[in-house]
């Protein structure tokens, strides 16, 4: 389970799992914000490819200049430089 602590949006929060081995997205939560909306964006994304998600979503705009699902995009690629990086320490 990957956390990642939002910023500009009223989610506080995105909590997701990823499957490395076909690299998809499951169980995304998002922590605060509108209840049924973000139900919504965790259930589009549910079995979704992270690098589709990732470039999907990035740019949307609400406020801040920024929105959940924007926020989700940005979660994503938090992910996937924190994989980077663990595969660069051998794993650790």
């Amino acid at each position: 389970m990957f956390t990642y602590s939002t910023t500009g949006t009223c989610s506080r929060q995105i909590v997701f799992d990823v499957n490395d081995a076909d690299n998809t997205l499951h169980n995304v939560k998002f922590i605060g914000g509108c209840s049924g909306n973000l139900q919504g964006i965790g259930r589009l994304v549910e079995g979704k490819n992270l690098d589709e998600v990732e470039t999907l979503l990035a740019g949307i705009r609400c406020r801040s200049n920024t929105s959940c699902p924007d926020q989700l995009s940005r979660a994503i690629t938090a992910y996937k430089k924190a994989r980077e990086e663990r595969a660069a320490n051998g794993g650790k």
